[in-house]
């Protein structure tokens, strides 16, 4: 961990470096997404709204219960949104009488909420010492508590609002997901994708997810096909169903210069 003195003398040299540089700055390239990036692909219209993804979560990265006050009654973890608890969460949007599913009159859909793993993300390039980074091979966006010094930069830089602070410990860290890259070594993978009972959520090489994005939107709606389940590649757990009318625009793709988790709606 980084000691107060010598966070001092490293801004303090980064301020006259900066004093010498030109008066005109340049912008870099954007990043490339590394060939091998591993991503999560969301298709909500396959959501069923079960929130397994949010207990699996919870038990994969030992996250402890939240406590939810709403206006009919008081709920044990039944998240709201993405905190210092809770990592990955999945809300309902209703409209009118909300009946129908996926429709804008009268109906209802479901979104995902957690860690987008931008190509280029802005948390690590806010991070003064590299407590947030991004693998080289993989593309995962790893924070590590143990070079954090609590500034929260991270939290002001995030697009999509992602990094939590959790203020109410003793110790207080930023909680981000980080894809479940400490399950790998054990030949498992994302907790979220590994419970979803319906593939709504897909795990996989992101390459090989944008061509099941293709496939998908190549069908026309309502035409039978046979959806994934768990990972891209792993052992087959497809099943049979019909595609839905998806709007044109494939959210992570191209979105803050693109990132490893596409949704679909």
């Amino acid at each position: 961990m980084i000691e107060r003195r010598q966070f001092l003398k490293v801004v303090a040299c980064t301020a006259g470096a900066a004093a010498a540089l030109p008066d005109e700055a340049e912008a870099r390239e954007a990043r490339p997404m590394p060939t091998g990036a591993l991503g999560l692909l969301y298709d909500g219209t396959l959501c069923i709204g079960c929130r397994a993804c949010i207990k699996a979560c919870k038990e994969a990265n030992n996250m402890p219960p939240e406590h939810t006050a709403l206006n009919v009654g008081n709920y044990w973890d039944a998240p709201l949104d993405i905190s210092g608890k809770t990592l990955n969460v999945i809300t309902a949007y209703r409209s009118g009488t909300f009946e129908h599913k996926d429709q804008v009159t009268d109906g209802f859909a479901f979104s995902k909420t957690s860690c987008m793993h931008c190509v280029d993300p802005s948390c690590v390039s806010a991070c003064p010492v590299s407590a947030m980074t991004k693998d080289p091979v993989t593309g995962v966006v790893h924070y590590s508590v143990d070079a954090c010094i609590g500034c929260r930069y991270c939290v002001a830089a995030c697009p999509f609002g992602v990094p939590r602070f959790s203020f109410d410990e003793v110790y207080p860290k930023i909680s981000k997901c980080q894809l479940c890259e400490h399950r790998l070594a054990d030949g498992k993978y994302a907790a979220c994708a590994e419970a979803c009972p319906t593939g709504a959520t897909l795990y996989g090489k992101v390459a090989d997810l944008r061509e099941e994005v293709a496939r998908r939107r190549a069908l026309a709606p309502g035409t039978p096909t046979v959806f994934p389940r768990g990972r891209l590649g792993g052992p087959d757990q497809s099943y049979a169903g019909t595609v839905s009318e998806y709007v044109p625009q494939t959210y992570g793709e191209k979105e803050i210069g693109g990132t490893q988790v596409l949704h679909l709606s």
